[in-house]
């Protein structure tokens, strides 16, 4: 009889537990829904504001070292993970951004579903941020994934304060969805997925002629030699201009292209006998050594970080600036490496070696064991990369700046002091043209780099997000 008075006591008990649970779950998810049918009935969405650009950098941040540290990436590949990094992110804000529409209409084979009236922008940016920065950047070391976990769990700590748990989480569930959407996009141009599975392939010999380029035994085998393949945001090489070689090989000194070689070897010699400034420049703006330097696609998007800061830009306005810059950077890789593969321009080291200083070096052979970048010199990819993002900064704030780029600052390794520009369009040049006293290209190389980057990025500028007829 004791025994079975106990049972029902447990009973009783438990069926009290039980429905006060059920209680204090049902009026919890009661006030979640309550707040969320108050936010529903808002028709306005809830805006960016100007200091939320600070989530952009420290994401933007995050992005460079593990730029730094990826290898098999630069430039290429790396500027087409910044297209797809930054169209994510776009994509998860847009919502809440004046003025601007989705990509889905003017990218085809790109569809993303109507996003839910209750998310908070931030909240689903941090999200997406984690994911495709976790899919795009590869070849890292192991521990990358868990520095992104970390930075993303310290991000939603301090960013969902005072917010619901059901907006956290459907926020999170919207930003995960795009990176997914974003990257499941991404793996349909079948071109570009194959080639960074196998960057340099035994497909590919390059055609041999006077003065062509061709790889050496260091490098192995040509990077990239098929990227003119790979998808275009806003401008394919078909609708850029190429433009053949000013200069067509020659041996003779009284040349053309004699006189651009000798230029090389005279004015790197002296950088590196009298470690002037010329060498300053060639070092500052190499970012060819991987483990030690960010791509060079990767520098722009510093640069990028530093202007938001510097000029105070919104997120809004942060997104899309760097929307067109990962847009501009990766059709400006495509345009280039069609070009570099059709002109097949030979690298200065060869040349100099054959006929002006058969013991001539290149101030990057310090840096790294072989001379030369693994494939043909002109147009010069760090050019166009150059004026591709210069051309969007200009549009944005002008040329006219007071800007020190701070890409390297504290490094000990090479010559990365801080410089300083009066326009962008100085420090565009300055970052084109340093590639003559590291010794990798001549002047036309880099002149017609820098012309071509400018072509994409007015193209880039023409692009209109409000409108999806604009392409």
């Amino acid at each position: 009889m004791k025994k079975m008075k106990f049972t029902w006591i447990l009973f009783v008990s438990a069926t009290f537990l039980i429905l006060q649970s059920c209680a204090t779950e049902e009026f919890e998810s009661e006030v979640l829904e309550k707040d969320l049918e108050i936010e529903d009935t808002d028709d306005k969405r809830p805006e960016v504001s100007r200091s939320n650009s600070n989530l952009i950098i420290e994401w933007s941040d995050m992005l460079l070292e593990l730029d730094r540290q990826a290898t098999g990436m630069r430039p290429n590949a790396t500027a087409r993970a910044l297209a797809y990094i930054h169209l994510a992110t776009y994509e998860t804000v847009v919502v809440n951004m004046n003025g601007y529409t989705s990509n889905s209409a003017r990218l085809d084979g790109l569809t993303i579903n109507r996003a839910p009236r209750n998310i908070d922008p931030l909240i689903a940016l941090n999200a997406c941020y984690a994911r495709v920065l976790d899919h795009f950047i590869y070849n890292v070391p192991e521990n990358s994934s868990r520095a992104i976990r970390g930075l993303e769990v310290r991000k939603e700590r301090e960013l969902s304060s005072r917010l619901s748990r059901r907006l956290v989480q459907d926020s999170k569930r919207w930003g995960q969805y795009i990176a997914s959407t974003i990257i499941d996009y991404s793996k349909t141009d079948i071109a570009a997925e194959e080639q960074i599975l196998a960057p340099q392939p035994t497909s590919y010999e390059p055609p041999v002629g006077a003065g062509f380029w061709t790889y050496s035994a260091a490098q192995e085998r040509a990077l990239f030699p098929y990227w003119s393949e790979v998808r275009t945001f806003v401008i394919s090489p078909e609708e850029t201009t190429s433009v053949p070689p000013v200069d067509q090989y020659s041996a003779a000194p009284e040349s053309g292209y004699y006189q651009q070689m000798l230029e090389v070897y005279d004015v790197s010699t002296k950088a590196a006998a009298e470690n002037n400034d010329d060498l300053w420049i060639a070092e500052f703006w190499s970012d060819d050594v991987e483990g030690l330097m960010m791509s060079p696609p990767g520098r722009q998007i510093s640069i990028a970080s530093q202007i938001i800061d510097e000029y105070n830009l919104d997120l809004q306005e942060s997104l899309v600036l760097l929307l067109k810059l990962g847009f501009s950077l990766n059709d400006a890789a495509v345009s280039t490496w069609d070009d570099k593969y059709k002109y097949m321009v030979m690298r200065p080291n060869v040349y100099i070696q054959e006929y002006i200083n058969a013991d001539y070096q290149t101030n990057l052979f310090k840096f790294i064991y072989w001379p030369n970048p693994s494939f043909p010199g002109y147009p010069s990819g760090h050019s166009s990369f150059a004026s591709a993002a210069a051309g969007l900064f200009i549009d944005l704030v002008g040329d006219a700046t007071d800007f020190t780029d701070n890409s390297h600052k504290g490094t000990t390794e090479f010559l990365g002091t801080p410089r300083q520009f009066a326009s962008f369009s100085e420090m565009a040049e300055e970052n084109a043209f340093s590639r003559i006293p590291l010794g990798v290209h001549i002047r036309m190389d880099c002149t017609e780099g820098l012309r071509l980057g400018y072509e994409i990025s007015n193209a880039v500028n023409a692009l209109n997000l409000s409108d999806n007829n604009s392409l």
